[in-house]
C-alpha cells in the first residue's frame, strides 16, 4: 500500500465530513487500496477490508492503538493497548489470541461471539456510528449448531444443509452490508441479498421462511469463510476480573483518529500561513518534522 501524501488524505477527510459511517468507510477503503478501481470495493469480502483498514491505520499512526472500554460488570474505566499488525495479522484465525493488555488486567483475547447473531452484529458494527472509541456492544456468548455445512472461500458460495433443508447463500461483501444497514431489519435484507436458493423436502421457498437453526448455520459458515469480518474482543477488567465482549469498529476508530489528525494539520496550515504567508499546498509539501520546526521558530518570536 503506497503512503498517502497529507493532501489526498485532507481531501479524503473533506469528502467524508458530510457522510454517514458507511461512507467513510469506504473513504477509508480507498484510500487504502488506491491501486484498485472503486467498482470492486464494494464486493471485497468485509474480512479484506478490514485487514485493508488496519494496515492503512499502522501505516498512518503505527502499530499501536489506545482504547478505552467501560466495564460491562462494574462499570470500571479500562484502558489497555492494541497492536494493529498483530489485529490484521490474526484476521484469519482470532480464536484465543492475546492482542493486548488492561493496566492489571488478565489480558485481551479475540474469539469468536454468538455466530447466530454474527450478519447482524457486524452490519450494526461495521457500518453505524460506533461509540466515542470505536467499539460498540458484543453479542452473547458462543451456541452450539447442529447439521452438515460447508464453508468456501471468499467470494463463493457457502451450502447449509440441516433438517431437510438445502440452502445457498453467496458470501456477503461489503456493499452487501452496507444496503442491509440502511434497511429497518439488518439481517432479513442481508438474507434477501445474498440468498441463492432455498429448499425444504423438495419444495423452493423463500428466505423468510427460513427457521432460526438454519440461519444459525448459515452465519457459522459466514463466519468461517471470512473470520476477519467480527472481530470481537474479550476484556478482562482489573477491578471485579468479568469478561466484557465488544466489537472492534476499526472503520470508526480510524476515521475518529484522522478527524483529530485533519484538524490539527488545518490548525497548522492556518499558523504557517499567518506567519510567513505560504500557501497551503506549500505548506502540506513539508515533512511533518519540518513543519514542526517552523511551528516552533513561530512560538519562539
Amino acid at each position: 500500500m503506497a503512503i498517502t501524501g497529507a493532501a489526498e488524505l485532507l481531501a479524503a477527510w473533506e469528502a467524508g465530513l458530510g457522510e454517514p459511517a458507511v461512507g467513510r468507510a469506504l473513504l477509508l477503503h480507498r484510500t487504502a487500496r488506491p491501486d484498485m478501481a472503486a467498482g470492486r470495493l464494494p464486493v471485497l469480502p468485509v474480512g479484506e477490508r478490514e485487514a485493508d483498514l488496519f494496515t492503512l491505520r499502522r501505516a498512518l499512526f503505527g502499530e499501536r492503538m489506545q482504547v478505552r472500554l467501560e466495564c460491562a460488570a462494574c462499570g470500571a474505566d479500562m484502558e489497555f493497548d492494541l497492536d494493529a499488525g498483530e489485529l490484521a495479522r490474526s484476521l484469519g484465525g482470532r480464536t484465543g489470541r492475546a492482542f493486548g493488555s488492561p493496566a492489571g488486567g488478565d489480558g485481551v483475547a479475540a474469539g469468536s461471539g454468538d455466530v447466530a447473531d454474527g450478519i447482524a452484529a457486524s452490519v450494526a458494527a461495521v457500518h453505524s456510528a460506533a461509540e466515542s472509541d470505536g467499539f460498540v456492544g458484543g453479542p452473547d456468548g458462543p451456541a452450539p449448531g447442529a447439521g452438515d455445512s460447508s464453508a468456501a472461500g471468499p467470494g463463493s458460495v457457502i451450502r447449509v444443509r440441516q433438517d431437510g433443508w438445502d440452502v445457498e447463500f453467496r458470501l456477503p461483501g461489503v456493499g452487501d452490508l452496507a444496503a442491509a444497514a440502511r434497511s429497518g431489519d439488518p439481517r432479513a435484507a442481508l438474507l434477501a441479498r445474498c440468498l441463492v436458493s432455498a429448499v425444504r423436502d423438495g419444495a423452493a421457498v423463500s428466505g423468510a421462511d427460513l427457521p432460526a437453526a438454519v440461519q444459525h448455520r448459515i452465519a457459522e459458515a459466514v463466519e468461517a469463510a471470512d473470520p476477519g469480518a467480527d472481530l470481537t474482543l474479550n476484556v478482562a477488567c482489573p477491578e471485579c476480573e468479568q469478561a466484557t465482549r465488544a466489537e472492534l469498529d476499526i472503520a470508526s476508530y480510524l476515521w475518529t483518529e484522522l478527524d483529530s489528525w485533519a484538524r490539527d494539520v488545518l490548525l497548522d496550515v492556518h499558523l504557517l500561513a499567518t506567519a510567513y504567508g505560504w500557501s497551503e499546498p506549500e505548506i502540506l509539501a513539508l515533512s511533518p518534522t519540518r513543519r514542526r520546526y517552523y511551528l516552533e521558530l513561530c512560538a519562539d518570536v
